[in-house]
């Protein structure tokens, strides 16, 4: 394929409730999508970055700056691309920058999908036709908050219930949850780096409630100390923000830092690298889930595709739009096939349709790139 042109929107959507991890507190979510034309048809993609450098040194601005000036240029001095693994080996001499790299690599996977007349879930690998899915609460004012929305989503039939802690709002919480609900329900907590080693005693704590896992509690950057914390833990180490490459993957697995890992596109790179990664774990029988980034429907639908492999066991967070969106940016909006379960799209590409009205009710700016030049901004 031929890159025409490249089209650059950022978008600010408003969530219909607050969502809070132990970095902040978010109203909104402010985020690039991407465009990539040729021979008529567009392939798109979402930025999973956040308006500040909280999860990662990323933001909204910084994937927008990296687009324009280093990355766009170098995808178009490749002539013809002939299978979107070109692009990721393309980028590869661009330190980090993981988020930016994705939104484009993964435009161009839905345009090499759409020009072939498959799914993006085929063209990846996948084999699913449906998958399961769970969802994640934030840190809420009270316990009885998030017991308010743990029932709700046990009833809405979500397979994997996933809640955010920190100090001060982790094993009370987990008991509550557990005394009112039972051992049955498959329950997760979350941690986004909020401890440290000197916790472990607090953490042990946790052993007694039968989570499924407890995911990134160390460092945003460690494996060595988290491989420390799983031989003193029975409930396994899941880990998130440490894990930005398949040689990173295949060294906290060396390690023992884990018995599962997250693979979330933005923060690897693109799908290519999350097909590594999701290899290589599957080559040492580790389970790997799609984690969230609070996603719109573009970024929603990439994450169901890349969910259709084999080694997704695990429930990912790819809840329904209106869980997030009073209007998403898809037509139709992601939604429950059964309780819990979404259909894997067998259409080309994303197999959802840019919706064209929400896109212009959220959008900021507006930026159209061909041979390097700016046409509209």
């Amino acid at each position: 394929m031929k890159i025409d042109q490249i089209s650059l929107y950022r978008l600010k959507m408003p969530l219909k409730y607050p969502f809070e991890t132990s970095f902040g507190r978010l109203m909104f979510k402010d985020f690039n999508v991407v465009g990539v034309h040729s021979g008529g048809q567009v392939g798109y993609a979402e930025s999973t970055s956040l308006p500040y450098p909280v999860y990662n040194e990323e933001t909204t601005g910084t994937v927008s700056y990296m687009l324009k000036e280093f990355l766009i240029p170098r995808l178009f001095s490749k002539q013809d691309i002939v299978h979107p693994q070109e692009v990721d080996e393309l980028f590869s001499p661009i330190r980090r920058n993981n988020m930016a790299k994705a939104v484009l690599e993964g435009a161009v996977w839905d345009l090499y999908s759409k020009q072939n007349g498959i799914s993006l879930a085929r063209a990846l690998g996948g084999k699913k036709n449906e998958i399961e899915v769970g969802v994640s609460i934030g840190i809420e004012a009270s316990i009885d908050e998030v017991m308010a929305k743990v029932e709700k989503f046990v009833a809405d039939g979500y397979k994997k219930i996933k809640v955010k802690i920190k100090p001060g709002f982790d094993v009370e919480l987990i008991k509550a949850i557990r005394k009112r609900f039972g051992m049955d329900i498959p329950l997760m907590a979350d941690a986004n780096s909020a401890y440290t080693l000197k916790d472990i005693d607090l953490l042990k704590e946790l052993d007694q409630y039968g989570l499924m896992m407890i995911e990134q509690p160390l460092a945003y950057d460690d494996i060595i100390e988290h491989a420390t914390l799983q031989k003193q833990l029975q409930t396994p180490i899941c880990l998130d923000e440490s894990i930005h490459s398949a040689e990173d993957a295949q060294k906290a697995i060396e390690l023992g830092s884990c018995k599962i890992i997250n693979i979330k596109v933005g923060r690897v790179g693109g799908l290519t690298e999350a097909i590594k990664i999701h290899d290589i774990c599957q080559q040492n029988n580790i389970p790997v889930w799609c984690g969230g980034m609070l996603e719109a429907g573009i970024g929603r639908a990439h994450n169901i595709a890349l969910s259709s492999l084999a080694n997704f066991t695990i429930p990912g967070d790819t809840s329904e739009s209106n869980r997030y969106w009073e209007m998403d940016i898809i037509n139709p909006e992601v939604a429950f096939k059964e309780p819990g379960k979404l259909c894997v799209p067998e259409s080309s590409g994303i197999g959802y349709e840019v919706n064209e009205e929400a896109l212009t009710k959220y959008l900021v700016e507006e930026t159209v790139i061909k041979n390097d030049q700016v046409l509209q901004s």
